[in-house]
């Protein structure tokens, strides 16, 4: 059990993952401070939670610098999927870096722990297969993913200057694909790609020849993780890989959705985009020692309450 009313900001704290961190820390006694743009994130998201009053929301950008007395810093706040961060590529690398800048200051000033949500696009399309936190990349940086990429390879190299200059206590964690109920049903994600287009009996579509690789993560298995890393030893920086190292095709994932859906979909193939990695996989040995975290709940359980989810707004968008 974490301290009694510890202090908490959630940048993005409205947005997917956000918002399921925000509940599990109120489920932990935490005072939490939800902070987000709405963007991407929504206030249907956190609408359960608004009436407990150890939550409170302020509409903010993080471009921007923000004054509040905290005593942990999750920094969520960017775009995650391609169709999101590739709308605004510019405000996304400003999302990442001046957003990092402004987080980075007021933990320096608070003298506060911060952790980063940094991602698994860091390794690019990689040459080692699965990847290490030790693997540098392989990052194109100036293609139409590099506002993503390497805005978080930029970020996290702020987090360690802070860190080696100022003596800050970060995190960094390295978030491979997850997904979960809460997920926006149109952000081009393949998992909620796929189940609505299911759902729908929509032609399901596969970007490439469907032979490449990813990874799945459950979305309170994520939480799990950023929970544990920011409560380790403060001589643990990371970063340090949170996800699920089972690998499917795509091609399989969208099988297992059309069977799991029971839907009549067929799939269509169309080209890949540009530097779009071929495998996807953590190596998730270095969780497993420093934080003792391992995902729990394998694809098949994890979809089904995520295809409850998007099955739910579905008709809630019918009535």
């Amino acid at each position: 059990m974490r301290r009694s009313y510890k202090r908490v900001l959630v940048t993005g704290g409205a947005g997917f993952v956000g918002s399921h961190l925000c509940e599990r820390l109120l489920n932990e006694n935490c005072a939490v401070l939800c902070v987000d743009n709405f963007y991407t994130g929504t206030r249907e998201n956190i609408q359960h939670l608004l009436g407990n009053p150890n939550f409170e929301v302020i509409r903010h950008d993080v471009c921007f610098p923000l004054y509040v007395e905290v005593d942990e810093i999750y920094n969520l706040a960017c775009p995650a999927s391609p169709i999101h961060y590739q709308f605004d590529p510019v405000q996304t690398t400003k999302t990442s870096v001046s957003g990092a800048i402004n987080m980075l200051g007021l933990a320096k000033r608070l003298r506060a722990k911060i952790l980063l949500s940094s991602t698994s696009e860091v390794y690019g399309d990689p040459d080692i297969h699965p990847q290490p936190e030790s693997y540098w990349g392989h990052v194109n940086p100036i293609g139409t993913r590099a506002c993503y990429d390497e805005g978080k390879r930029c970020a996290e190299t702020l987090f360690f200057d802070y860190y080696r200059q100022h003596k800050l206590r970060i995190k960094v964690a390295r978030i491979f694909n997850t997904y979960g109920p809460r997920t926006h049903p149109n952000d081009g994600r393949v998992v909620s790609s796929f189940i609505m287009q299911a759902l729908k009996a929509d032609p399901i579509t596969i970007f490439g020849d469907g032979g490449q690789t990813r990874s799945f993560c459950y979305v309170s298995d994520l939480v799990d993780g950023l929970i544990r890393l920011m409560d380790s030893d403060d001589g643990f920086t990371g970063p340090v890989n949170i996800g699920n190292s089972g690998e499917f095709t795509i091609k399989e994932l969208a099988e297992i959705v059309i069977k799991m859906t029971e839907s009549n979909s067929t799939i269509t193939y169309r080209p890949k985009p540009p530097d779009d990695p071929r495998v996807r996989r953590p190596d998730i040995a270095l969780a497993q020692s420093k934080l003792g975290w391992q995902p729990k709940i394998p694809l098949a359980e994890g979809l089904v309450p995520t295809i409850q989810y998007f099955r739910d707004l579905i008709t809630h968008q019918n009535d």
